[in-house]
């Protein structure tokens, strides 16, 4: 029988533990790779999912028509499929609320990181993080029963229902997003650059604007990307609150319907599967991810040639 040596012993003892470290290092890659996968595989299934029931829509209604026509009454007898009306209403309403949001959410970032005591702060992020969190239900009967009634004492003939009270109540609501990501972004900036900017007799605010802000954009960027996307993407206050008629308008002062406001209607109705006008949500459903994703890019190249300038 063959008898280990300590130094052998020893290195069978290493060899052991490698080997147990290496596999455990390999099923934690793993589980890693196969939650990468599942984000993707889920991307890519939403995607041939709209594109494939969007083909068997376009089988029956040009795209020429649902590109150009007027007017959208698929759910009407004399039957219109124009997409514009839906996203008159989403870039309008989503113009409303970024003219809100971004500008409020830009200054509360800017005071949180540069200018506010420790106190402050503390106290300040959860409740912006809490605002964050209030559900969107909520925000669309606020716009309904409070805001509504705060605009038509300014302006009398605004109606019930418009994109204006929908769009500022949804600024308020995307603020936390843009706010605390941003505010994140300049907080990341390294120190020694606020320093530098102090030294050359910058003021605070200057080094904010002109240091802070250019140093950080690309997380700043993101966070604007991520407030396009939740105004595009918001169903609950624009379906109380801008009142679901689908109107070609750009005026922000009257009703209309949204993309999305169309999708939950005839989601929640009794509309046979398989039918045209149960179609037309996948369709509407392509136009707002082709349209989020425009938004997206449009993002990522500002950030990265702002980014290259800077």
């Amino acid at each position: 029988m063959t008898v280990q040596t300590p130094a052998e012993t020893s290195q069978s003892r290493r060899l052991d533990y490698n080997y147990h470290r290496h596999l455990g290092e390999r099923f934690i890659e793993a589980l890693l790779f196969l939650m990468a996968f599942a984000s993707v595989a889920t991307t890519v299934a939403i995607v041939v999912m709209l594109v494939t029931e969007s083909f068997v829509f376009f089988a029956h209604v040009s795209l020429w028509d649902f590109l150009t026509d007027t007017q959208w009454t698929p759910l009407f007898d004399d039957e219109h499929f124009g997409i514009l009306p839906l996203i008159s209403g989403t870039v309008v309403s989503s113009a409303v609320a970024l003219s809100v949001a971004i500008p409020l959410g830009t200054i509360t970032a800017i005071y949180l990181s540069e200018f506010a005591p420790f106190a402050v702060r503390e106290v300040a992020k959860p409740f912006l993080e809490l605002l964050g969190g209030v559900p969107t239900v909520v925000y669309g009967y606020f716009a309904l029963l409070f805001v509504t009634p705060l605009l038509q004492k300014i302006f009398p003939d605004l109606p019930g229902f418009s994109l204006l009270s929908a769009g500022l109540v949804m600024g308020i609501m995307i603020i936390p997003y843009v706010s605390s990501m941003a505010e994140d972004a300049m907080r990341a900036v390294p120190m020694h650059l606020r320093e530098g900017s102090y030294a050359m007799g910058a003021t605070r605010f200057q080094t904010a604007i002109r240091v802070v802000m250019p140093a950080a954009f690309s997380g700043i960027a993101a966070a604007y990307i991520l407030g396009i996307s939740r105004a595009v993407g918001e169903t609950m206050v624009v379906a109380i609150a801008a009142g679901m008629q689908p109107n070609l308008t750009w005026n922000p002062m009257e009703p209309a319907a949204t993309i999305t406001a169309y999708i939950v209607q005839v989601s929640l109705g009794d509309l046979p599967h398989g039918s045209i006008g149960y179609q037309t949500i996948f369709a509407a459903g392509l136009t707002l991810l082709l349209l989020t994703l425009v938004f997206n890019i449009i993002g990522h190249i500002l950030s990265k040639r702002y980014r290259e300038v800077y």
